[in-house]
């Protein structure tokens, strides 16, 4: 699943680290692959992430294999995470002149040997693979894009939510036309939802009345102990089980479960 959208400040980190958290509690096997140079998934997780920690960008422009980059996620058995330092920040400028560059992401993964449906690779398969996209649409995202089979957009509910997102939607369907016809929108989750207001409630119907069954029932609320919880190197879903927001993100993670994963 790629976490994507464009636009900033949506919750596409806090909805990848805290959904793949709640998958991995619901005894499913996942890997989370951080591919923002900014490396947040990467802190909410709490693995390293300072330079030198094997990362994205070796696997990406140094071509080394998945394997070799993975780490374990302590507080979460049955998560591991593939963490991005800073020197991917120059990666999409490092990238340009490679061959298939686009591919890179996705060979890398489909070379892993617990990739793949269970007759192929046996029941110790990742059930999911999330890739946290950067907020922007650059060569990152593209590879992310070419390497998904499923798209999962964290919209924030207001009113400027939904301006990004037929941009985002036209380079899907680029994507899906010249690299990647497998790719779809499975996915849509709202976050910072404030079930007070009007407006949420607008954005809310607008949402669902466009893209119908792909929107998850569950909305996830605006919630300090989910902006907190990384300052502790945490998702929320071990800083503070017991709160609204984890208790939304577990309950979106067992929708996503439940839709079955794709063989």
């Amino acid at each position: 699943m790629v976490v994507a959208n464009q636009k900033g400040g949506v919750g596409k980190t806090t909805s990848t680290v805290n959904v793949a958290a709640g998958l991995a509690q619901l005894g499913q096997k996942v890997l989370v692959i951080d591919l923002d140079p900014q490396g947040n998934a990467s802190t909410a997780l709490g693995v390293d992430h300072h330079r030198g920690v094997p990362s994205t960008y070796d696997m990406l422009v140094d071509g080394q294999p998945l394997v070799d980059v993975i780490t374990e996620c302590a507080d979460l058995p049955g998560l591991s995470v593939v963490p991005a330092t800073i020197d991917l920040a120059g990666a999409e400028i490092e990238l340009v002149s490679v061959v298939a560059r686009e591919q890179r992401l996705a060979r890398a993964i489909n070379a892993h040997p617990l990739v793949g449906t269970a007759e192929e690779v046996g029941e110790d398969r990742f059930d999911y693979v999330f890739v946290d996209c950067p907020p922007s649409l650059g060569l990152l995202t593209l590879n992310a894009l070419v390497a998904g089979r499923e798209m999962f957009i964290p919209i924030q509910a207001e009113y400027y939510a939904l301006e990004g997102l037929g941009q985002l939607l036209e380079t899907v369907e680029m994507v899906r036309q010249h690299l990647n016809p497998q790719l779809v929108v499975s996915t849509i989750l709202l976050t910072m939802y404030d079930a007070r207001t009007r407006l949420a409630a607008g954005v809310s119907d607008e949402v669902r009345s466009h893209f119908g069954g792909q929107v998850l029932k569950t909305a996830v609320p605006r919630s300090v102990r989910v902006s907190e919880a990384p300052s502790y190197g945490q998702t929320v879903m071990t800083y503070d089980p017991a709160s609204a927001g984890a208790l939304s993100y577990l309950e979106a993670a067992r929708e996503i479960a439940s839709k079955g994963a794709p063989q």
